[in-house]
């Protein structure tokens, strides 16, 4: 809210496109396109007519008016429903006609709040999808509570708690924050006589490689072993590499991903 200018900040400044918020906030809200966690829609309009009301907000002339709502109507797939009332639309119908209003003026910032929240399965695909779309083309800024989204659709993660950022990275690399390199590797004995002990030992020795454990599962065959390797590096061709030179061949590796939650709750709590 105080990136978008409804809330004054009590300390700090904000600039986009080197535009102080607080000095020019018109100008700088030109640049922005906002979709609340409550969609600003009227019930009683028309989806078409809704976009016309709020381009005409927006200052656009007449002709560019038009153009503009064709093209967020086609690119929110909402051009079917150009005529329909927007109080029987669905979630998710209503989640694309609040995107589609914020798009209207090609902003070169898209502040997103919880956009997903609420919507069922399909439906938080489909948003998901649009807003890896529309982040090619422009910066595009999702505030959410519901960690998988941020790991399904950012780039670049922050975490703030109680008002200090204490993590901002890479998705990637922030979910690796604390956490040593894990990797599940399934080799089959079938060609050669080792034990599990032997591979488990063998592998110990690689460089990098801090501790390995044997894993269990029912599905396992009688040949095959499974190996949870946990190292300071990504080491899956060291560990390809050794068990070619062992007989042994590699059935499977991968490497465990570690969840946004987690590393939210270790920062924060």
């Amino acid at each position: 809210k105080i990136l978008t200018g409804f809330l004054s900040p009590s300390a700090g400044q904000v600039s986009i496109f080197g535009k102080d918020l607080l000095v020019d906030p018109i100008a700088v809200k030109k640049h922005i396109g906002y979709l609340p966690e409550s969609a600003p829609l009227y019930s009683e309009m028309q989806v078409g007519d809704y976009l016309q009301f709020i381009a005409q907000v927006r200052g656009l002339g007449s002709a560019q008016r038009s153009r503009a709502i064709d093209r967020v109507l086609e690119r929110c797939d909402l051009l079917d429903r150009r005529h329909q009332l927007i109080g029987t639309l669905s979630k998710g119908l209503r989640q694309r006609t609040g995107l589609a209003q914020a798009l209207l003026h090609e902003p070169d910032v898209l502040i997103l709040d919880e956009p997903t929240s609420g919507l069922d399965p399909n439906q938080i695909q489909e948003i998901r999808t649009l807003i890896r779309e529309i982040g090619k083309k422009r910066t595009v800024l999702l505030s959410t509570h519901i960690l998988s989204e941020v790991q399904a659709s950012c780039d670049r993660v922050i975490i703030i708690n109680q008002g200090k950022i204490v993590a901002d990275g890479p998705t990637q690399d922030v979910t690796r924050i604390g956490q040593k390199e894990s990797l599940y590797t399934l080799l089959s004995a079938e060609k050669v006589r080792l034990s599990s002990e032997e591979i488990l030992t063998g592998i110990q020795n690689i460089e990098g490689i801090l501790e390995v454990e044997k894993g269990f599962g029912a599905e396992l065959q009688d040949n095959e072993h499974l190996m949870i390797i946990r190292a300071e590096k990504d080491v899956r061709r060291e560990v390809a590499q050794w068990a070619y030179d062992h007989g042994l061949l590699v059935l499977e590796q991968r490497r465990e991903q570690r969840k946004l939650e987690e590393v939210f709750r270790s920062l924060t709590s």
